[in-house]
């Protein structure tokens, strides 16, 4: 073999290697475990009482959350960690009767509440799914809009489920990311003690799985909200 072919193949061996060591395979373990501990068997009317209320201000601004996604009519959204479905009904009003939106939790009551709900309510275009703690279980390229809020936080591991999302998502599609600021110094004791790290480590995260950060809006203060593109191979970047 000359020393230009063996040059290729290491560096083919190299590529190789970087490949079989990367995000997905590098994560075997949960980042952060018990964190989703209360939600195997909660009390969805506590929860309630916790997250739709005025002094949360992710519900104070929840219109407004709703406006700067640039939701449409006919769109197929992803509501990732759903909860008791506060956005899922917003944005099944947004996107219409010609539109979708998946409500996805890892509870099982939790998706049981906001199936109920939404049955109630007649918003007939919600599909309210259990998915997995690494994987969101959505179909290859069904998804415009992947909504993750207050949520990832509680991902136990985010590589994976970001690449379950990155499938998931349209050659098109966005995510939208909100969760606390957290500061030293600056931040409450609760967020932290309960948030494992910063936007910059988040953002690096996502980054790593295949987007690529398009914006951020200047909308709330105890949270940061920022807009990611899915990166498409081969095409040149994000579409």
């Amino acid at each position: 073999m000359s020393k230009g072919m063996s040059g290729r193949w290491i560096v083919v061996w190299a590529s190789s290697l970087l490949v079989l060591a990367g995000p997905i395979g590098a994560q075997e373990k949960s980042v952060r475990p018990g964190i989703n501990k209360p939600f195997e068997n909660p009390n969805v009317s506590e929860f309630l009482a916790k997250w739709e209320t005025e002094s949360r201000e992710i519900y104070q601004f929840r219109r407004e959350i709703v406006e700067a996604c640039a939701v449409h009519q006919g769109m197929v959204v992803a509501d990732i960690g759903a909860g008791t479905g506060l956005f899922t009904r917003l944005f099944a009003q947004a996107v219409g009767p010609r539109g979708k939106v998946y409500a996805l939790d890892i509870s099982p009551a939790f998706v049981e509440y906001v199936a109920k709900t939404c049955k109630e309510q007649k918003l007939n275009n919600v599909e309210a799914r259990v998915c997995r703690a690494d994987d969101v279980g959505l179909p290859p390229e069904s998804v415009d809009l992947a909504f993750i809020c207050d949520t990832y936080h509680h991902f136990e591991f985010p590589l994976r489920t970001m690449h379950s999302i990155h499938k998931a998502l349209r050659p098109t599609g966005r995510v939208v990311l909100i969760d606390f600021h957290r500061i030293e110094g600056k931040s409450s004791a609760w967020v932290l003690g309960h948030v494992r790290a910063g936007q910059d480590v988040f953002e690096k995260e996502i980054v790593s799985c295949g987007f690529r950060k398009v914006g951020e809006k200047n909308l709330l203060k105890e949270n940061y909200f920022v807009l990611f593109a899915k990166v498409v191979p081969g095409a040149g970047g994000a579409r």
